[in-house]
């Protein structure tokens, strides 16, 4: 069912009433995902209503912040972020920003929730001392990469994954001889 433009969405806070919603959400967003590339794991039953639980839990945490779009009621997408010190005794301190989700119902997409979820969200985290933001997006989504761009976001590293069980021959071990010079 298609949505009026004109509605707005209403961004605050998660609640634990939103728990449902929430877990309905992330299903959509690990099947999304799974349908971009089959390499991405799906989830396993009762990850949905578990992953909500401790998105529920962690309301009041002063490092994270999960964010919902509510329209009429209902909720129809959500960001979550964090603050993370990247190993303090390894490296320089920098408190950065990681967004580790964000989904809007398909239904409601092209309205700017997204982008409203996200910009309330930096917001939070320049109050916080952040001035940084990192994310993950999916290779194969090129929805999502085209949206990050738009939001400012530059590639800065490249994720890779290396399947050991694949019987291709990758897995080889080969030797090599080595001389030494005298």
């Amino acid at each position: 069912m298609r949505h009026k433009r004109s509605q707005t969405a209403l961004i605050r806070p998660v609640e634990p009433q939103d728990a449902a919603a929430i877990a309905r959400l992330w299903r959509m967003l690990t099947d999304y995902h799974v349908a971009l590339d089959p390499r991405l794991p799906g989830a396993t039953e009762g990850a949905a209503e578990r992953y909500a639980a401790r998105l529920i839990e962690r309301r009041n945490d002063p490092s994270a912040l999960t964010l919902v779009a509510e329209v009429d009621g209902e909720v129809v997408g959500y960001v979550l972020g964090a603050i993370v010190d990247l190993h303090p005794d390894l490296f320089e301190r920098v408190d950065a920003g990681f967004i580790a989700d964000i989904f809007v119902d398909p239904a409601w997409r092209g309205r700017g929730i997204a982008r409203e979820l996200v910009t309330t969200l930096n917001r939070w985290f320049a109050r916080r001392g952040v001035d940084r933001v990192e994310l993950q997006v999916a290779t194969r989504n090129p929805d999502g990469l085209r949206f990050w761009e738009a939001m400012g976001g530059e590639p800065l590293m490249v994720r890779m994954r290396i399947d050991l069980a694949a019987g291709d021959g990758r897995r080889r071990v080969r030797r090599i001889r080595v001389r030494r010079e005298e």
